[in-house]
């Protein structure tokens, strides 16, 4: 019996089949690939590339797309910095949870404050981890701006617009650093095959 958070007499039911289990079943190391940066940094882009290309090889991912997931897991929060805290918390249990199913889950989400990206990052074991900063620019971003968001922010109808009025805290020790080349974004084929090749590297593409 134990108490978590707001829940008391709770247990935890342990399964008869576990993440050893899952993984050699798929062939494959459970893992979070979470990739920050600018809204229109490119990270969707990154994720769908990613995940086809895993495909590809035989091999399970499913995306978290911050976008997406407001319309369901967190349509209750909005983007004052208390819900932003609670939006990063919940996508990383569910990443976390992916990943113990022996997936390789790719986050996709701004992910603005450092704290919450650490928080997710220590819910699982340090290597399972991996950081992916998409280090384009505000200039690039907002000339790329796919959704039209700087535009309204610039008009001042977004307030708390991440790069705009609310700061976006670059990552410190990443694992996989994205920059732009000659003020364009690489091509999604070329970010993603340097993902892919960092998984093979460290042994999440097989299970031995």
């Amino acid at each position: 019996m134990s108490t978590v958070g707001n829940s008391t007499n709770i247990f935890w039911q342990e399964s008869p089949i576990g993440k050893t289990e899952r993984q050699k079943l798929l062939n494959q190391k459970g893992c979070v690939v979470w990739i920050t940066g600018l809204s229109g940094s490119g990270k969707s882009t990154l994720a769908c590339s990613l995940s086809r290309e895993l495909n590809n090889r035989g091999k399970l991912s499913y995306i978290l797309d911050g976008d997406n997931l407001r319309h369901g897991l967190n349509k209750d929060l909005g983007f004052k910095a208390e819900d932003r805290v609670e939006n990063i918390r919940r996508v990383g249990e569910v990443a976390k949870l992916f990943a113990d199913a022996g997936l390789i889950c790719i986050a996709s989400l701004i992910s603005p404050y450092r704290k919450d990206r650490d928080a997710c990052r220590e819910m699982m074991q340090n290597s399972s981890f991996i950081e992916v900063f998409m280090n384009m620019s505000l200039q690039l971003c907002e000339a790329r701006d796919p959704k039209g968001l700087y535009k309204l922010a610039r008009a001042g109808k977004i307030k708390g617009f991440t790069g705009i009025d609310d700061p976006y805290e670059s990552p410190l020790n990443c694992e996989i650093e994205l920059k732009e080349k000659e003020g364009e974004c690489p091509s999604p084929v070329a970010m993603a095959e340097e993902v892919i090749s960092y998984l093979e590297d460290k042994g999440f593409l097989q299970n031995e």
